[in-house]
């Protein structure tokens, strides 16, 4: 099966999912808005101490610490937003696809319960952010790159980590352990990504930058508004769509790893997801 097709039915299983409840697509939108709000409360002191950008190797290490230190704290509030959402939603779509018919409030709640796995889990994908932040600003290109190498490797190996932390209840570092050991006992020591849900939506997308397109050539303030405006709700709710799949994605392959199989998912398909 090709790459476009294995992702169009794994999103097809878990639109599926998301049909049940649409309730899901509130977490990552509370979610965006949050983390929002979080760069607008950053950006004030940010941009009044000039720390908006990276010091240079000469600079006074006042300066150094005061940039890392600030984008260390953003990060690991940022983190902690993002995390604590997407465990409320991984909670619900385990349940969902365990049989279960969970609330909103289902969610917030066994997120509520997770509160110290979910810090601890924002604390160290943060102390890695920045340690590879630090890599990128501070050496030249082949530096960025093994940055880079060095982040996907990390996107890999943490990929089952949110619902390790969720359905197990397991320690930060324990659901790293975890996560790792599930994908190398299923799918190998290399496991590289067999589908891409941003390719499918990049193709969904095309309708907005239409829009966009007409926008220009017609070039009226009204139709400018308007199809600008629809372009925008368009790309955000697909956005919002994208984050729920992806989520319920997560979690239909881990409770594969763990399980062998799972209710309403091909698993011929979700086992190749990776490779």
């Amino acid at each position: 099966m090709g790459k476009f097709s294995q992702t169009w039915s794994l999103m097809s299983e878990c639109w599926q999912v998301l049909k049940q409840d649409k309730t899901l697509v509130l977490f990552p939108l509370i979610s965006a808005i949050c983390c929002m709000l979080l760069m607008a409360s950053f950006a004030v002191p940010i941009v009044l101490t000039g720390v908006w950008h990276p010091p240079g190797h000469e600079a006074a290490m006042v300066q150094q610490v005061a940039y890392y230190g600030t984008l260390f704290a953003f990060y690991v509030v940022n983190y902690f937003i993002v995390i604590f959402f997407n465990s409320a939603l991984v909670a619900c779509a385990a349940a969902r696809l365990t049989g279960g018919t969970p609330t909103f409030g289902d969610g917030i709640r066994t997120a509520l319960s997770r509160l110290p796995v979910i810090a601890g889990w924002a604390l160290v994908s943060a102390t890695v952010g920045l340690l590879l932040k630090v890599i990128e600003d501070r050496s030249d290109k082949i530096g960025q790159i093994v940055a880079g190498l060095i982040g996907m490797a990390w996107t890999v190996m943490t990929f089952l980590v949110v619902p390790v932390l969720v359905i197990e209840n397991k320690g930060p570092i324990a659901a790293l352990k975890e996560s790792t050991s599930l994908l190398k006992k299923t799918w190998g020591e290399q496991v590289i990504s067999n589908c891409s849900f941003g390719l499918i939506f990049f193709v969904l997308s095309l309708p907005a930058f239409l829009l966009v397109g007409l926008a220009i050539y017609v070039h009226t303030s009204v139709v400018v508004a308007v199809c600008l405006s629809l372009a925008v709700i368009y790309w955000v709710a697909l956005a919002l769509i994208n984050s729920a799949l992806h989520a319920i994605f997560q979690t239909a392959l881990y409770l594969y790893a763990r399980d062998g199989h799972i209710e309403g998912f091909n698993a011929e398909v979700l086992g190749g997801a990776l490779r």
